[in-house]
Parts: C-alpha cells; structure tokens; sequence
C-alpha cells in the first residue's frame, strides 16, 4: 500500500515563494513517476509537473515552478513542487500523484488549498 499526504498550501500574495509537500509512504519500491496536478474552481484538472525516478522533470509551466523527490529510507519520500511568484491564475486545489510501476494504478494525495491574492 502507498499513502501520499499533501500539504503546504494557504493564502499567498502575487510574488511570493510558496513550497508544497506530499509524503509518501508505504511500498515506494513500487513507484515510477510522480508529480502534481491542479484543478481551479470551474476549470479541468491540469498537470503542473512531474519527475521520475531518476530526477528528469518535466513542466507545463517552467519558469514558475521546480518539482523534487528527496529519498528519506525505502519506505519514505517526499515530493515538492515551489512556487515562485504565483498570480491569483494559480489558485487550485494541487493534488501530487504517484504512477505504479507494474501495473496502470495511480495514487493520489487528497490535496492541498492554495489561494492567490494580488
């Protein structure tokens, strides 16, 4: 079993730093790529970024924002996606997934809150 806890969300004003986490835990020997998703109120959900396991990062948006995968032991990690200078545009519920490398199942965080102001 795998568990992903998103968090590190809240309340922003345009041009600041902001560095969510999602923790995983569990059976990760069987984890491939990972990344973040968002979904804005009204709007479809939309991938933000991912990683694999050997660090190659993808984004849809790359001048805003840097994902990373730190190794704490076999059986944690820990992905993060910083957000530098965000605009109210960003506001979303940001969720982290993990895709499992043997069959077509993804794991999911229950998501973390992120609100924009100007």
């Amino acid at each position: 079993q795998v568990q992903l806890v998103d968090s590190g969300g809240g309340l922003v004003q345009s041009g600041d730093t902001l560095r969510l986490s999602c923790a995983a835990s569990g059976s990760l020997d069987s984890l491939a790529d990972m990344g973040w998703d968002r979904q804005a109120p009204g709007k479809q959900r939309e991938l933000v970024a991912t990683i694999t396991t050997r660090g190659t990062t993808d984004y849809a948006f790359p001048e805003r924002f840097t994902i990373s995968r730190e190794y704490q032991t076999a059986n944690q990690q820990t992905l993060y996606l910083q957000m530098s200078s965000p605009t109210p545009e960003d506001t979303a519920v940001y969720y982290c997934y993990a895709e499992s490398r043997w069959t077509t199942h993804t794991h999911w965080g229950r998501g973390t809150q992120v609100t924009v102001s100007d």
